[in-house]
């Protein structure tokens, strides 16, 4: 009797368990408070950038970048695409802003939540877009950035294919649907499809030199989307 409650108890710890991780799998209350304020606010934001660790750093490196263009971030480090489509609503959606700009996928070639399906990831992708236009906001569609290994998953081989190749489909579906694709890769990469010398300390992230050059490119896309001078 006592090992049967033991082995219900364990079970049901599990379950519970399970639950809690299931809850917070896309960390959907991260940004709650940053929400609310903008929400409850008079300005609203033009522009939202939804992505992982790329996105979170760059606001952590440049936030000047973000609060004189009214751009906000909702990046968050380790993210695949699967974890950023179920926060859509709340950190995009919600805060009804003119523009979105999509950067996901490495993490998904990182394998950090599961195998890595290009068809899901894409998918994911195109979704995020779908929503957001149907909620009457605008989208740009980002490249995946150069990334010849990942240092938290050395037995990936083939980064910079798995990239080019999830780039070249997100840019067929921009250019299918009239959406700007900004092309970070080719601009940052170096002969052999990692991150160029200087822009990154580990080969993923970039360093003050490296948002430097994306900061030129997505400005000017946002402009031309939102058609400013």
């Amino acid at each position: 009797m006592k090992l049967f409650i033991f082995i219900a108890f364990s079970l049901l710890s599990g379950i519970f368990v399970n639950a809690q991780s299931a809850v917070d799998f896309a960390d959907l209350t991260r940004y709650k408070d940053e929400n609310t304020n903008i929400l409850s606010s008079k300005k609203k934001v033009d522009v939202v950038f939804m992505g992982n660790s790329i996105t979170e750093g760059w606001v952590k490196s440049h936030p000047e970048f973000f609060s004189e263009n009214n751009y906000t971030g909702r990046g968050i480090s380790g993210q695949t695409t699967s974890q950023m489509l179920l926060r859509f609503q709340n950190d995009v959606v919600a805060l009804q802003p003119k523009l979105v700009i999509i950067n996901a996928g490495i993490n998904d070639i990182a394998q950090n939540t599961g195998i890595y399906d290009p068809d899901f990831t894409f998918n994911n992708i195109k979704a995020m877009a779908d929503i957001a236009q149907k909620n009457g906001i605008k989208v740009i569609i980002t490249s995946v950035l150069p990334a010849a290994a990942f240092p938290w998953r050395k037995e990936i081989t083939d980064a910079p294919q798995k990239a080019d190749a999830l780039n070249k489909r997100l840019k067929q579906y921009a250019d299918n649907n009239k959406l700007i694709f900004v092309d970070y890769n080719t601009a940052m990469r170096d002969s052999k499809g990692g991150m160029r010398e200087g822009l990154s300390k580990d080969g993923i992230h970039p360093i003050p030199a490296g948002y430097a050059i994306m900061e030129p490119m997505i400005k000017n896309a946002i402009n031309k989307t939102l058609r400013k001078k």
